[in-house]
């Protein structure tokens, strides 16, 4: 069960997630990336970084490898606990968000994206978000790949689930991206991605798992030249990581030798260096402190060495000792001297404890200020005081906040109280997790931390969830109502309950879903020119449709081919379904259209271009002639266009007659720049082009020129072809001249990334468009109308990010994933038949539901804005009993989720992690804790789900009882 709190915030269930207010594709990343493991987020503060003058070997060493441009590097850096990897790491992530990726670049930097796990947070311990938060912040840095991350979701929101394969999210947000990246950062210094504390991701498979990953990615010859420096503990289970055959060719380790001049010189995290910069920190610190205490006299050279020889090699530890110097409530004076007198000379490795014992040993209540540290030690999110003290009660959180100000040296206790407590250094965290590391006196007779917080966390959902039975008998008054209409329950209810969007209304659900089942032949063609009519051709049944006779019938008339424009259109045709009519008689009919060629211009039709269907179409007659128009010259500058050429048909069209004539025209020539032209050179075709005349006239051109100074010209001239033609009289022409500067070959390069920044900057011109920029005008019914017209479908083609907030089938493709993920979790789950309280009876209800309730109830306690009025007028109403009662439904489900929303933070926690708390109590359990855990488990569990199923979804109510189910079966099925 080490594992167990990790799956109590699964990011697909996460409710505020999929709210109406945030839902385009953006947002939801936004929302789903870790902002607190970002390397200078407001979460990690006081940011640890080296101070000027430190470390500076060290610094230059992986600096100098970070440039490399050879190739790529996995750099490890790696030591025991307090050496300040953390500081080093934030310091080379800050100087990397200041070096651009080119000198025109405003806002691309060689950052790529850090990641800085944490033990102490519970998005921060797993793997499941890195990918996510490292595409969030890629797609920030570099906006050109943003519509690209945004696609990717919204083909598979699945992938932003924390529980997806890791290797899927890293092709698909990590890989993807990157490679789209790869012509525009060819010749660029490299990108840096930075992550930190390793060791401090809970599962040591999954950190096995992630390095395998990030090797594997280095090895991908299509990303841009990247480094990854990692930091970590020496622990075992990395370094057999990093010795796979695999990776360890990519690995640079820190500490390592490095030779130069002769000299074998160490570069090490504790080697002799670092008394030396441990010197320059504590003598900077005495200055500060000086300067607040003018009295205070400075350490005398002897005292400053000790000093140093005390903190043995380790940041921490003189870290520590400044703050417990300089805590502002006691006289340093006297503080200094403790420091001196210190028993160990050194304080490597865990001896850093007694330093712990030393700070704690001055505390009031020694024995109680070791208890709180335990406390927040033991906590699976860290909380602030005060809601720790509330969620303690007032028994033993009275003195949580007297007591843990004492603690300010290895404490981070904020000034504002609405930001959680935590420890200094995870070291500290080490120590109070465990009574064995402390040495004071008693200690080993305290109350164990997470018996604690178990009765502390029953003790307050108890007083302080009211005891109802409203969702029970909600559900079962819905049961009972539709008995009678059971006739109507579809067969497939995901298809047919897709088309319910924005907003998510169940009453609109239940009676669209009615309608959809009933006779909607005669109304069909009028139906698809509705928004839910579109938001249906997006569904299952709609895309088997569109196969269909009449579907294909339909997509060949003036609203189909305008449709195919749309948003919705474009998503579908790279669907199998839309790639399987693409390759039917209806493309052959389309493409050659002017609507037709307005698509291949778009990103979908790029996409289609890559897929096999689309790279038979280019071989053909009509896709050749394509391949000469200004739309087809435009594609082959594309990322898609140039992996084509890639292909051995792209190659084998660039030997036609129209191939070679494209290779004299402009696009050409730049082509013949980039890495892929260079690449073609070398083949068979390329070797065999330079030998004719259209070849050999091109290397009389600027361009062919500006290539023969390149390396890849040069070994080009090594080969057979390449001497015969410095044979020639252009070859002895050319040698003949002077050499070409190569300042020639950047400015090319960096003229054609200005067409990037350009294409950006057209882009990013809508965004002052204020009108179509306002969210809550796009949401109304003038702007689902102007949406319609010929303006709005325009401006959806221009401006991906805004669109995503307008269409409605954005909602549906969530919605779905998050409804299918639960009904799945629901059937999977087994109630154990010897524990029934009242609570289980909630889930043997929902079950029962017929398929055509169950989606309304899902959306009406997932979603604030849930509304049972205003109903629209329908042939098809269902009756009207079923309306009343889903009406008294959706009430009890806002007044339970505002109930639920409006308690504390320490209320919330006790909702997510009471079962984490009691897993980990010891065994036997006392009498308090059995019978308090017994009272809730009969008594307060209904109200229990009520609250956490609106805050979390129902799934993540099943994940937290499944495991409360164990532990009840253990130790209240033997007293019954």
């Amino acid at each position: 069960m080490d594992e167990i709190n990790d799956c109590y915030d699964p990011l697909s269930k996460d409710q505020n997630l999929f709210s109406p207010s945030s839902v385009g594709t953006w947002e939801k990343l936004s929302q789903v990336a870790v902002k607190g493991a970002e390397y200078d987020s407001f979460e990690r503060q006081p940011h640890p970084k080296c101070l000027q003058g430190t470390r500076e070997n060290l610094l230059d060493y992986i600096h100098g490898l970070l440039d490399k441009r050879e190739k790529k590097h996995l750099i490890w850096l790696h030591g025991t606990a307090g050496v300040g990897k953390s500081a080093v790491a934030f310091t080379v992530a800050d100087r990397m968000r200041t070096l651009k990726v080119t000198e025109e670049t405003k806002i691309e930097t060689r950052l790529a994206g850090t990641f800085f796990f944490s033990r102490k947070h519970t998005k921060r311990r797993t793997t499941g978000y890195f990918f996510a938060t490292l595409a969030y912040q890629l797609a920030s840095n570099f906006p050109s790949v943003q519509e690209d991350v945004n696609r990717t979701i919204r083909e598979n929101p699945a992938l932003l689930d924390p529980n997806v394969s890791l290797h899927d999210q890293m092709e698909a947000l990590f890989l993807r991206p990157l490679r789209k990246l790869r012509f525009r950062l060819c010749g660029c210094p490299p990108l840096v991605y930075v992550v930190d504390a390793l060791d401090e991701c809970t599962s040591e498979t999954k950190v096995a798992d992630l390095i395998f990953l990030l090797g594997r990615a280095l090895r991908d010859p299509e990303l841009p030249m990247t480094h990854i420096l990692l930091t970590s503990r020496s622990e075992a289970h990395i370094n057999e990581a990093t010795q796979d055959e695999g990776i360890r060719p990519l690995v640079c380790e820190i500490p390592m030798r490095d030779s130069g001049k002769g000299v074998a010189a160490v570069l090490s995290l504790d080697g002799a260096d670092v008394d030396h910069d441990i010197y320059i920190y504590m003598e900077h610190s005495f200055r500060q402190l000086r300067h607040r205490y003018p009295d205070f006299p400075q350490p005398s050279t002897v005292q400053l060495a000790r000093l140093v020889s005390r903190a043995g090699r380790r940041f921490i530890v003189a870290s520590t000792m400044m703050k417990f110097m300089d805590d502002g409530d006691n006289n340093p004076r006297d503080r200094l001297q403790l420091m001196l007198e210190l028993t160990s000379d050194l304080l490597p490795g865990t001896e850093v404890y007694k330093l712990y014992d030393l700070i704690l040993s001055t505390c009031a209540d020694p024995k109680r200020a070791y208890q709180h540290l335990s406390i927040v030690a033991a906590l699976a999110d860290p909380l602030p005081i005060a809601q720790i003290s509330k969620l303690l009660g007032p028994g033993q959180g009275r003195d949580v906040e007297p007591v843990l100000v004492q603690l300010r040296s290895i404490m981070d206790i904020p000034t504002d109280n609405r930001i959680p407590v935590n420890f200094c250094h995870s070291s500290v965290c080490d120590y109070a997790s465990d009574p064995s590391n402390c040495g004071l006196p008693g200690i080993q007779d305290i109350t164990p931390p997470h018996s604690l917080l178990a009765e502390s966390s029953l003790r307050l959902m108890m007083q302080e969830i009211p005891k109802r039975t409203t969702l029970l008998d909600a559900l079962s008054e819905l049961d009972k109502q539709s008995e009678a209409m059971q006739f109507h329950d579809p067969k497939n209810f995901k298809q047919s309950l897709a088309f319910a969007v924005q907003p998510p209304e169940p009453m609109r659900t239940l009676i669209g879903l009615l309608w959809l089942r009933g006779d909607r032949g005669s109304k069909l063609q009028s139906w698809l020119e509705t928004l839910d009519g579109r938001a249906w051709l997006q569904t299952q049944d709609g895309k088997d449709w569109l196969q269909t006779q009449d579907g294909n019938a339909w997509l060949q008339t003036q609203h189909g081919l305008e449709w195919l424009q749309t948003q919705d259109g474009l998503d579908w045709l790279p669907t199998q379904e839309g790639r399987h009519w693409l390759q039917t008689q209806g493309w052959q009919d389309w493409l050659p259209t002017e609507v037709g060629r307005h698509w291949l211009q778009t990103q979908g039709g790029r996409d289609w271009l890559q897929d096999q269907g689309g790279r038979d179409w280019l071989q053909d007659q009509g896709g050749r002639d394509w391949l000469q128009t200004q739309g087809g010259r435009d594609w082959l500058q594309t990322q898609g266009g140039r992996v084509w050429l890639q292909t051995s048909r792209g190659r084998d069209w660039v030997q036609t007659s129209r191939g070679r004539e494209w290779l004299q025209t402009l696009p050409g020539r730049v082509w013949m720049q980039t890495q892929g032209g260079r690449e073609w050179i070398h083949t068979q075709g390329g070797q065999e082009w330079l030998q004719i005349r259209s070849g050999r006239e091109w290397l009389q051109t600027q361009s062919g020129r500006e290539w023969l100074q390149t390396q890849s010209a040069r070994e080009w001239m090594q080969s057979w072809s390449g001497r015969e033609w410095c044979q020639s009289q252009p070859g002895q022409s050319w040698l003949q001249s002077q050499v070409m500067p190569t300042q020639l070959h950047m400015q090319a390069r960096r003229a054609w990334l200005q067409t990037q920044f350009a294409e950006a900057c057209w882009l990013n011109q809508f965004k002052d468009v204020q009108l179509r920029g306002e969210d809550g005008w796009l949401q109304s019914q003038d702007g689902q109308e102007w949406l319609q017209t010929g303006d709005g479908r325009s401006w959806l083609q221009t401006y991906p990010d805004q669109r995503h907030r307008s269409i409605p089938s954005a909602f549906v493709s969530v919605t779905m994933e998050e409804f299918s993920s639960t009904l799945e979790a629901i059937r999977e789950y087994t109630i154990i038949p010897e524990l029934p309280p009242p609570a289980f009876q909630v889930i043997q209800q929902f079950k029962s539901l017929p398929d055509f309730l169950m989606l309304p109830v899902f959306l009406a306690l997932n979603y604030l804005e849930c509304s049972a009025s205003a109903l629209p007028p329908d042939q098809f109403l269902p009756d009207m009993e079923i309306i009343r009662a889903m009406a008294a439904f959706v009430t009890f489900a806002k007044e339970a989720r505002e109930n639920s929303r409006s308690a504390s933070d320490a209320l919330k926690y006790t909702y997510h992690h009471w079962v984490f708390h009691l897993s980990r109590a010891p065994d036997p359990w006392n009498d308090v804790l059995h019978n308090l855990f017994k009272a809730f488990w009969d008594r307060h569990l209904l109200s229990w789900i009520e609250a956490q199923w609106c805050l979390k979804g129902l799934q993540s109510c099943l994940v937290i009882l499944s495991q409360g189910q164990k532990i009840a079966k253990v130790h209240l099925k033997a007293s019954m």
